[in-house]
């Protein structure tokens, strides 16, 4: 059976159309997910559903407690992460209301716990194309079937937040050639593509970024004004999309681990390799 795991940003928070719903606690050596896991059905589909920022939205972007997060969606089987995430437009073609696929991402974030290896265990995994390409392909398939007008690739920066960019932070952005800027992106995919999940955006445009002189400087009413027509397109493009994720996976995302620990496994601590084997255990006995 597929299982699909949906990250919700702010304004989603729960999802449509779901049977056989269940909420579901995970433990994790990473400590509490943001929340408990929505599991249900979507025609042949599991479906396993988690607010970003909890019910109610309670973590700020630093709060959040991506490891637990994706752990989470790992021990309960999710082989496809499909992000949901408010953005900023950094490019005057994207305006409030678009969708984007993103395909790049540019970490500007200042700290956050970024990898499941450390404790006595080393391992590098290729990022350099950071998000699942089949996935988006479904996803950008999907937004155009649901009336979105989407835009088939882009670069996201992270930044650490929760403040909005000054505009002189927007402008050198923009100089570097970025298409969105978020907050929460990161380390999400770094963690997806460590624990083998395959991972894509939809991120959702509710605002020009301060750069934009001739729009009113972004303030949280705006955002929250488009958001909620933006969300409303997200429930649809996810119920279009998930028909059409294989039912296998012969992207990189799949075998990401195959390679990438360098530890001698007779060095790993004990604890460590056991906190780790949903992860590690196919490879390391």
């Amino acid at each position: 059976m597929k299982v699909v795991g949906v990250i919700g940003g702010s304004g989603l928070y729960e999802m449509d159309g779901l049977t056989d719903i269940k909420s579901v606690k995970v433990e994790t050596p990473f400590g509490d997910p943001s929340d408990e896991y929505l599991t249900g059905m979507l025609g042949d589909t599991k479906m396993v559903f988690l607010p970003r920022h909890g019910k109610g939205h309670r973590f700020t972007p630093t709060e959040v407690n991506y490891r637990a997060n994706i752990y989470g969606m790992k021990k309960l089987g999710v082989e496809w992460i499909i992000s949901v995430s408010a953005v900023g437009s950094m490019k005057e073609k994207i305006a409030p209301g678009h969708i984007v696929i993103v395909d790049q991402f540019f970490d500007r974030t200042k700290g956050r716990p970024s990898s499941f290896y450390g404790n006595g265990v080393v391992g590098h995994v290729e990022f350099a194309d950071p998000v699942c390409s089949p996935l988006s392909d479904v996803l950008y398939g999907a937004a155009k079937d649901a009336g979105a007008t989407v835009h088939k690739g882009g670069t996201y920066i992270c930044i650490e937040g929760p403040q909005f960019s000054t505009r002189a932070e927007s402008n050198i952005y923009r100089s570097w050639g970025v298409d969105v800027i978020g907050m929460t992106n990161i380390p999400e995919a770094k963690l997806a593509r460590e624990a083998e999940i395959c991972y894509a955006t939809v991120a959702l445009s509710t605002d020009y970024d301060c750069w934009h002189t001739t729009e009113e400087s972004v303030t949280v009413e705006m955002i929250i004004e488009t958001l909620k027509k933006n969300v409303a397109m997200a429930r649809e493009i996810i119920k279009k999309a998930v028909p059409g994720i294989g039912a296998g996976r012969e992207c990189k995302c799949a075998s990401a681990l195959k390679y990438a620990t360098i530890t001698d496994p007779k060095r790993i601590p004990a604890k460590t390799l056991k906190d780790l084997s949903p992860l590690l255990g196919k490879y390391i006995k």
